[in-house]
């Protein structure tokens, strides 16, 4: 028998078109009374999962029990049991996620939560498994930092190092994603004895995590001596006609949703 399991509440003011679209339009499989209801759910995992994971993951249970073959709600519950401590079952419903949709872009967490169970051979195994290149930038660099973590996990120090000397990790120019690269090169530097060069890394990653804080304008431009802020649709125009705008646009997908920071030491 199925454990019994209570629908937490959810506050009047939640409604599904809180939740994001692409989200949104997997659940229209679903009738409209479900649908929302479940939408509603997922709204509530992602808004208390820093807060109060255990409430979120009540909510990621509730959605997958109205909706289980659903790939997004699969990934979310995934989520949730991962902020809980519940490798074994974020590693399965990773699994799930993965079979359902096809995609390999929660790899990253498939590979912590092998290592969180105590296997990181199976951890690397896991990284292997895929193609760097049929990932998405981001979740590139998030590979890369979890396949170094598991080398540190087997006191594979050298090799630690080398999982995170890819493209990405440009001290000249840094995305959303570029800030937790540098500091776990940092880490491994540290791990090597090589402090002052850690030191360095380190501050690159502040600057870095500065420059992509929340802010109240949807545009930054920063322009000092530590770093810049760079408008690529402004550096587009000056070098290329209105309609070749979409070429500066395919720039700014391949490194995240934001731009690029450069920074100069």
């Amino acid at each position: 028998m199925r454990t019994r399991h209570d629908d937490p509440p959810i506050p009047d003011d939640v409604t599904p078109r809180d939740l994001d679209k692409v989200a949104r339009n997997e659940l229209k499989t679903l009738n409209k009374e479900n649908g929302d209801e479940v939408a509603r759910h997922l709204v509530m995992a992602a808004r208390l999962i820093d807060e109060d994971p255990e409430l979120a993951h009540r909510h990621a249970v509730s959605a997958s029990r109205r909706a289980g073959r659903i790939a997004v709600v699969r990934e979310t519950f995934a989520i949730t049991a991962y902020s809980i401590g519940d490798y074994a079952l974020a590693l399965r419903e990773l699994r799930t996620f993965r079979r359902i949709s096809g995609s390999n872009e929660q790899l990253a967490l498939m590979i912590d939560s092998e290592r969180a169970l105590g296997r990181p051979d199976r951890a690397l195994e896991t990284g292997r498994s895929v193609e760097r290149s049929s990932l998405s930038v981001p979740t590139q660099v998030a590979v890369a930092i979890a396949m170094s973590g598991a080398r540190l996990d087997l006191g594979q120090t050298d090799a630690a190092l080398a999982e995170l000397e890819i493209p990405q990790l440009d001290p000249v120019t840094a995305y959303s994603y570029s800030s937790e690269l540098y500091d776990a090169y940092a880490e491994v530097l540290e791990e090597l004895g090589q402090s002052t060069e850690a030191a360095t890394w380190r501050a690159r990653a502040r600057r870095a995590e500065e420059a992509f804080a929340p802010e109240d304008d949807d545009v930054i431009e920063i322009v000092d001596e530590e770093y810049e802020v760079v408008d690529d649709a402004d550096d587009a125009d000056d070098t290329e006609d209105a309609d070749d705008t979409e070429d500066a646009d395919e720039t700014d997908e391949e490194g995240g949703t934001d731009g690029p920071v450069r920074q100069e030491d």
